[in-house]
Formats: structure tokens, C-alpha cells, sequence
């Protein structure tokens, strides 16, 4: 969950929609007494990026430099 900056504890409620909603697959992996959560994207998600997420970053491209906050245009 450190890619996406989202937290297990505090956005529970989202990933489990998320996964609910089929855009990401949850697998629980053992590892002694303890189990790992892993999140991967599904075939489902990849399409929504397709749809909706690349046409917004052509219309929007993230800046390439830092944006400079002493910019006054």
C-alpha cells in the first residue's frame, strides 16, 4: 500500500471497495505466524486506467519540473 500512499487502517473502507468492485485483487500470503496482504490491479482496473485516468493526463500532463510557488503569472 506504500505505492499508492493509502493506508490499511485508515482507508479500509476504500480498498475493500475497491476490491468489491473487482479494480484490485486481494491474496493473503503466510509468512510464519504472520500474513501479508497483497493488493495487485485486475484486468478490470487496467481498463479503467485506460478509459479514464491516460486521457486525463493528456489533457492535464503533470508538470515535468517542480511548479515554482514565487511564479506570479
Amino acid at each position: 500500500m506504500s505505492y499508492c500512499g493509502l493506508n490499511n487502517m485508515k482507508h479500509r473502507k476504500i480498498i475493500d471497495d475497491m476490491v468489491e468492485k473487482e479494480f484490485i485483487a486481494r491474496t493473503n500470503e503466510s509468512w510464519g505466524n504472520k500474513t501479508i496482504i497483497k493488493y495487485k490491479v485486475s484486468e478490470k482496473g487496467r481498463e479503467i486506467l485506460k478509459q479514464i485516468l491516460e486521457p486525463y493526463e493528456i489533457l492535464f500532463p503533470r508538470s515535468k519540473v517542480g511548479v515554482d510557488l514565487n511564479d506570479d503569472r
